[in-house]
């Protein structure tokens, strides 16, 4: 047996000896099984009958080399050729080969050795072509892709991510994918990658996402981007991680174009309300006042100056006690004003707490202190073009005065957290039941300010000095609070109208309206019970009325229940014998209803006494 035999005749590969004539002498088991040849055969065939080449001299010649001068062929492509010569290449792959050492008496040899790769190359061709599709899918996506390995190194990157951030593959593929283009915040400060999110995916194996963060590109400016970081694992190892991230500028875009749009329509729907609710206000003061009502030499003087200054924009201070109608003045100053096609709005300041006066009076911009959810406008703003009436005008805080004198004097003012300065045209109406100049001679109100408001003032007089209007104001009140009840139209007899004209009003129109409205609901028939809504002028009087003269007989004990018994039937007579609620018999008598109840049930009173 030859030396070939011994070493080559089982061995798994392709293996052939080849001498100088380039006729194959010898070939593995494995290749003679390939040629339909037994083990035991004689082997003499020309190298064509093996291999099927593309430039087959050339090859030849090579192999010639390899015997003749010790060349040697490593990893040329080829192809087997089966023992019919017709037959295709079943088996491609690469073949070697070198000189066989030899002795004087041996022929010169080269052992060639044809590594097979048929299924190697289909499987590559395979990865490749799954590759290429894979590839081909993820440049498609319009999201970016961006592989990354266990050490944070990019392994992969599409044609979006590319597109997105400028970065090419051979930009990053291998690098640190942090360190590229996510190594800052937009301020410039250093964002360790200890804590990004995408790093975090592979060492915790969760899924990380990121809706507001920046990406770098490659000009050096930040671009706004939303990510997910999904861990990839191998069995139970972590692998790296697949990050898909968008370009989220244009919507950045339009949040703060659609923020500014809403913040603008805020803005108008505010001064909407605002209006609707003045006009709401104005409608009701109105309906509940009427016009200007009466014929008084101390009216008319008030109107007079009314209609002397209405005309003109210099500002207005009415003076006036509690209830005398100052807010229906300023009313009438602004409705006869070359602004009355524009909104008067009111300020009542007793009402506003001083942290918030800056805020009520000039707005603020969000943001601007604790509590400030949204932009605010102010009452100047609001009454630009317009009027505003500050009622009660001597309750502002002295050390806030400084600041309405300015904006009254340079009509204009900055809103609280803001340095835009707003400039407006407002006229100015005070109102004040206090007496301002003894104010300012006490250092409670700015001197200044005083002469800024006080430029013409009207002082509107008290109802006592009205007697003559008394009469005309309480028609006018019973009318329209019928109307508003929905009551039938109640009368006021002439001695009604005496017991008006006597009283001492402390309370003025306010407290005219709020007497003939409370004798309205007081009364359930034709006639208007003023008799019972009538305050008394003297609470003295009333007790001393109470009191027993010293002349004054005595009755027994039974008489006096006896007395009580027949009032309580009368009272109850009188409601048709309802004892709670509104009017009812218990309200009546100045008890509770629970008393009255167990009153009559110990005097054993039922309806049926009353027939």
């Amino acid at each position: 047996m030859s030396i070939f035999s011994l070493l080559f005749l089982d061995s798994p590969l392709f293996v052939a000896a080849v001498d100088d004539s380039l006729v194959c002498r010898d070939l593995s088991a494995i290749w003679r099984k390939h040629l339909g040849l037994t083990t035991t055969a004689v082997v003499s065939l020309p190298l064509e009958k093996l291999f099927s080449f593309e430039n087959e001299s050339s090859v030849m010649d090579k192999i010639k080399q390899v015997i003749l001068q010790g060349n040697v062929i490593s990893g040329m492509s080829a192809s087997l050729l089966k023992r019919n010569p017709a037959a295709t290449p079943v088996h491609t792959g690469l073949l070697s080969a070198w000189r066989i050492p030899q002795t004087h008496h041996e022929w010169m040899q080269a052992l060639l050795v044809f590594t097979e790769t048929t299924e190697y190359s289909r499987a590559i061709n395979q990865l490749n072509q799954l590759q290429t599709t894979h590839e081909l899918i993820l440049n498609a996506v319009g999201e970016g892709i961006y592989g990354v390995d266990c050490e944070g190194n990019t392994t992969f990157v599409n044609e979006a991510a590319t597109q997105i951030l400028g970065w090419r593959a051979e930009d990053v593929i291998g690098k640190s994918l942090h360190a590229i283009h996510h190594h800052s915040y937009p301020d410039g400060t250093s964002y360790p990658s200890s804590e990004c999110p995408i790093y975090a995916a592979f060492s915790d194996g969760k899924v990380h996402r990121g809706d507001d963060e920046f990406f770098w590109h490659t000009d050096g400016t930040s671009v706004p981007v939303e990510y997910t970081s999904t861990p990839i694992r191998e069995g139970d190892k972590l692998k790296g991680a697949v990050v898909v991230f968008r370009d989220i500028t244009e919507r950045r875009k339009s949040e703060q174009q659609r923020e500014v749009a809403y913040t603008q329509i805020k803005i108008l729907k505010d001064l909407l309300e605002r209006e609707r609710d003045y006009l709401r206000d104005e409608i009701n003061v109105t309906s509940n006042f009427g016009e200007i009502i009466g014929e008084s030499q101390a009216l008319k003087r008030t109107l007079a100056q009314i209609e002397a200054v209405a005309k003109t924009s210099a500002s207005v201070l009415i003076l006036g006690e509690s209830g005398v109608g100052k807010e229906m003045v300023a009313r009438a100053i602004h409705a006869h004003s070359a602004r009355a096609d524009k909104p008067l709005v009111k300020v009542n300041c007793a009402s506003i707490p001083k942290d918030l006066f800056e805020s009520e009076f000039f707005g603020h911009v969000r943001g601007s202190f604790t509590g400030a959810h949204r932009d605010r406008v102010g009452r100047l703003l609001l009454a630009s073009g317009g009027t505003l009436f500050l009622d009660e005008v001597g309750e502002i805080p002295l050390d806030l005065q400084g600041k309405l004198l300015r904006a009254l004097q340079e009509h204009e003012f900055e809103r609280v957290g803001d340095d835009k300065t707003i400039k407006v045209d407002v006229r100015i109406v005070a109102a004040t039941n206090r007496d301002l100049k003894a104010e300012v001679d006490a250092g409670r109100f700015r001197k200044d300010l005083y002469y800024r408001l006080s430029i013409f003032p009207i002082e509107v007089p008290p109802l006592r000095e009205r007697i003559q209007d008394i009469g005309p104001l309480a028609i006018q009140f019973l009318d329209s609070i019928c109307k508003e009840l929905g009551r039938d139209p109640l009368t006021l007899t002439r001695q009604q109208l005496d017991s008006l004209n006597s009283y001492t009003w402390s309370g003025n129109i306010r407290e005219l309206k709020n007497v003939i409205e409370r004798a309205v609901i007081l009364t359930k028939g034709n006639r208007l019970r003023l008799d019972l809504a009538m305050p008394n002028n003297n609470q003295a009087e009333k007790s001393l009325m109470l009191m027993p003269s010293e002349n004054e007989e005595f009755v027994t004990d039974a008489i006096f229940r006896e007395k009580e018994k027949l009032n309580m039937i009368a009272v109850l007579r009188h409601t048709h014998w309802r004892i709670s609620g509104t009017d009812g018999a218990a309200e009546l008598l100045g008890i509770k209803p629970s008393t009255l109840a167990y009153r009559m049930k110990a005097y054993g009173i039922k309806k049926s006494e009353s027939l």
